[in-house]
């Protein structure tokens, strides 16, 4: 039965060309997002025309564009519904398969039983006793314990990144810890240049702040260091915020030439980096981080979230010198107090005992076996990803937009998250592209019915069948 149409409206931007293309874009959108339902009515065409106080064929066009896409379906005396599932062109092959979330970026779940046990062990271990069960109950120093910072030094030397304890936090996530950079470094209105498509947490995090992204443009090696000078002399940026190795969402990998050049131009116009290092740890033979040779004005992030797992909300961040130390150490207190010393104490013990290594090297290893998958069922060529990366950027034929695609996959139950979720003002267009991520708790099986589907939608034509068969 058909939802109500209800009061939607479509949310539409300045600057996105023609009008009719911009509502079409809308519903494509409110449908990848979940805001438009499968069979739910749109506005009558007139109704919308009136309360958009805009020309009724601009209202027809934009549905019958939608319609061409295979977003919608009309009937004449019953209106304009969203395709369901019956109404869109799905390929017999498909019909059937389970549900496949593919939009949150996670490792995948790689447990064995001997991992499952030593992880076991190292939970077992913070209750040992009374009063070590009690000591985590209190609060702690704030930036972790000197064991639990040791530990994180520990760590960020296998990035080949030598951090001295004493200048080294550990923050409950990278989340809290970019917050908490941010709100140090970049005053209310500032603005803060970044990739041109760019982690989606940046811009949830600049919209909180009232920072303004300028997205920089990028070739093979990364951000060009000559646009980068340039938006330094135009905008007098207040950072410089980048993820240098597997960027989400391309998994383009910075060079270190380029990352030289990088740092060689925000000393030149005094702008500090953030650089978040979410993947580093991931390929076996990594470019050094960006704050191994320019630690004088890097703020370096990293994050247990990506390389051992999402539940391990840890990051350790290191800061220029001791006096930015210390306001960051300000700025997380105010904002999140401390890290959970229960983590804190769980992420030393497995760094400690070879836990963590094997939990790197686990995802690892299901990483690839994943990547190889997809290298058998995708179109050779249409995607770009890296051997121990868990995501893909997947560039569509050119009878796709990206969010017919995104809506048609959420259709047929699959969830993936179109290049609109990481473009920012300045970097260009959004492109015609989807992430796709091959980690988190879909099985291989699951996954491989998954990618097929996907294969399997860019061979069609977005176009839409009648709703009643």
């Amino acid at each position: 039965m058909s939802k109500s149409a209800a009061a939607w409206l479509p949310k539409l931007k300045k600057g996105q060309g023609p009008l009719y293309k911009a509502i079409a874009d809308a519903i494509a959108a409110d449908i990848a997002t979940g805001r438009l339902a499968p069979e739910q009515r749109l506005p009558p065409q007139r109704q919308l025309a009136d309360a958009l106080d805009i020309d009724f064929t601009t209202v027809a066009r934009a549905y019958g564009e939608a319609h061409k896409r295979g977003l919608v379906d009309s009937t004449v005396g019953r209106g304009t519904f969203v395709c369901g599932r019956r109404a869109m062109a799905i390929p017999r092959a498909v019909a059937g398969r389970p549900n496949v979330d593919l939009s949150m970026n996670m490792p995948p779940e790689a447990l064995t039983p001997e991992l499952a046990a030593l992880m076991r062990a190292g939970v077992a271990s913070l209750g040992e006793s009374p009063a070590a069960m009690q000591a985590l109950l209190r609060y702690q120093d704030f930036g972790g314990s000197a064991q639990d910072r040791e530990a994180g030094a520990l760590w960020l030397r296998r990035r080949g990144l030598a951090v001295e304890p004493e200048r080294l936090l550990v923050a409950p996530g990278a989340q809290a810890a970019l917050l908490a950079i941010l709100s140090t470094i970049a005053p209310p209105g500032s603005v803060v240049c970044c990739e041109a498509l760019t982690y989606p947490g940046l811009r949830a995090l600049a919209g909180v702040l009232n920072l303004r992204l300028v997205g920089l443009p990028m070739d093979g090696e990364g951000i060009d260091a000559l646009a980068f000078a340039a938006a330094c002399a135009q905008y007098a940026p207040q950072a410089l915020y980048c993820t240098p190795t597997l960027l989400n969402p391309t998994t383009l990998t910075m060079s270190p030439q380029r990352r030289q050049a990088i740092v060689q131009v925000a000393r030149h116009y005094k702008v500090p980096i953030i650089e978040d290092d979410a993947y580093g740890f991931l390929p076996r033979e990594g470019v050094a981080p960006i704050a191994a040779i320019g630690a004088d004005i890097t703020f370096h992030v990293a994050g247990l979230a990506k390389c051992i797992g999402a539940g391990l909300r840890l990051a350790y961040v290191s800061a220029p010198d001791a006096a930015d130390t210390a306001r960051l150490a300000a700025a997380l207190r105010a904002t999140a107090v401390m890290a959970s010393p229960f983590t804190a104490a769980l992420a030393t013990r497995w760094i400690r005992d070879g836990t963590a290594d094997l939990a790197l090297n686990a995802i690892r290893k299901e990483s690839m076996a994943r990547q190889r998958l997809a290298a058998r069922i995708l179109p050779a060529g249409s995607y770009a990803s890296q051997p121990e990366a868990f995501h893909l950027w997947l560039r569509l034929p050119p009878q796709w937009d990206r969010l017919a695609f995104t809506a048609h996959l959420r259709a047929i139950g699959i969830g993936v998250v179109p290049s609109d979720a990481f473009a920012v003002d300045g970097g260009g267009p959004a492109p015609q592209a989807v992430r796709v991520c091959i980690g988190g708790v879909a099985t291989q099986e699951q996954l491989r019915h998954a990618l097929q589907g996907i294969a399997d939608a860019m061979l069609e034509a977005p176009l839409a069948v009648p709703a009643v068969l």
